[in-house]
């Protein structure tokens, strides 16, 4: 949908509507990489788009955390009008660089999930690898950008020792070997960033697994060592309880439903997925949907799918295949 069309949406009124009628339907945004004032990375938001983003919030929502509204439906207690709770993803510094500030001048929380390994420090994630890999003057035509995202379909159904071969030997082919140490765009938070963060009451640190394996690929006895594991080692890390977690990519086929109930007795009160809908009074606290906006930094990008228009969208859509 053009940028004219989506701003005549807007103009008209039509977002409005929506907003109002989705109004008891809770909102899980999703965040993954900031970029600085400027920035051109199409894998970040940069700080005029979060501050876009942020003000159109205060605007027309009432930001809580993911904390409170898993306890709301775990005590099937009414959800208020207009909630929205902030998620990011995977651990890396930009957070802590250029999305924690905003969120304290905003007095918004946010709860940050971050692979317990790539915080201390034993490897980088796989997938920013893939990235980097792309990024380098002579990557082949399948790590385009027309292409990667089939690249990462690919990577997502392997088991974790042959993906890892594959970006191995991917990279050996470009005559290369990937840094021991992540580039500065994909660094990791440290445990004293964190733990300034936690302290602040403006964010919330979860698990997203040791290691970042696609869970499906993994069987269940190496699911519960990646689910309690990276909860004890964040534990041990912050000095703090870890509540939360977090599905690696989390699209459907990602998981399996045992593995929903190991995030369970593995002592987390909710986790998230990356299947895109909005939170219902008798939604699953251990499957909640979410909506990424990390690449909507205009503002009619935003509202679409902020105020529901793109939820109503797609219902409609889907009513219109299964005639």
């Amino acid at each position: 949908m053009s940028k004219f069309v989506l701003r005549a949406l807007r103009s008209s009124g039509v977002f409005s509507v929506t907003r109002a009628l989705s109004s008891g339907m809770p909102r899980i945004l999703m965040y993954h990489n900031f970029s600085g004032p400027h920035g051109t990375d199409p894998y970040a938001l940069n700080v005029e788009g979060i501050r876009r983003q942020f003000t159109y919030l205060r605007q027309h929502f009432q930001v809580v955390t993911l904390l409170e509204l898993a306890e709301r439906l775990a005590g099937r207690r009414k959800l208020d009008r207009h909630m929205v709770a902030l998620t990011i993803d995977d651990g890396r510094r930009s957070c802590y660089e250029f999305l924690f500030p905003l969120l304290k001048e905003f007095a918004m929380p946010a709860t940050f999930f971050v692979v317990s390994s790539f915080i201390r420090g034993e490897d980088w994630i796989w997938t920013d690898k893939v990235v980097w890999l792309s990024e380098q003057p002579n990557a082949p035509p399948e790590l385009g950008a027309d292409k990667i995202e089939g690249i990462f379909r690919l990577l997502n159904r392997m088991r974790p020792e042959k993906r890892n071969a594959w970006i191995e030997a991917m990279a050996a082919s470009m005559g290369l070997a990937c840094p021991k140490v992540p580039p500065a765009k994909f660094a990791p938070c440290s445990w004293s960033e964190l733990q300034e963060m936690a302290a602040s009451g403006w964010m919330e640190i979860g698990s997203h697994t040791v290691t970042h394996p696609i869970l499906s690929t993994v069987t269940d006895e190496e699911s519960w060592d990646e689910l309690s594991r990276s909860r004890s080692q964040i534990e041990e890390g912050m000095g703090r309880t870890v509540k939360c977690f977090c599905y690696p990519n989390g699209m459907p086929g990602d998981y399996r439903p045992i593995q929903v109930l190991q995030v369970e007795q593995a002592g987390y009160a909710c986790s998230v997925t990356a299947e895109f809908g909005m939170v219902t009074q008798a939604g699953d606290r251990y499957r909640l949907p979410r909506i990424g906006v990390a690449r909507k930094p205009d503002v009619p990008q935003f509202a679409k799918y902020l105020d529901g228009f793109a939820y109503y969208q797609e219902k409609l859509e889907a009513t219109l295949r299964g005639r």
